[in-house]
């Protein structure tokens, strides 16, 4: 069982914030101090935040699929209402050999 120093300890470790450093010419950081200085931030919040910000944005582009509405009733009516193909032999084999794998007959 843990002691409560110990716990106290552990905790500061994982909440202890994280360094980054960047190097930037002197045009890049005027740049990003006028900004900060305009929504009266500190120039370290500013680039975090933004910085958070797009990475939030990037993550999502490349994780969410967006579809117009033409592609989206496509999508949908493919679903419900699947065309009717005749599986080739490869494919037939693959099924089987999923079914197999998963003990379902």
């Amino acid at each position: 069982m843990p002691n409560r120093q110990n716990s106290e300890r552990a905790e500061q470790r994982r909440s202890k914030p994280e360094r980054l450093e960047a190097r930037l010419t002197s045009e890049q950081k005027e740049l990003l101090q006028r900004a900060a200085d305009l929504e009266g931030r500190t120039l370290t919040d500013f680039v975090v935040s933004h910085a958070q910000e797009a990475a939030l944005r990037t993550i999502e582009e490349h994780t969410i699929i967006k579809l117009s509405r033409e592609d989206s009733l496509a999508f949908i009516n493919s679903l419900l209402n699947p065309p009717e193909i005749q599986p080739d032999e490869p494919l037939v084999r693959a099924i089987r050999r999923y079914k197999e794998s998963m003990g379902i007959t």
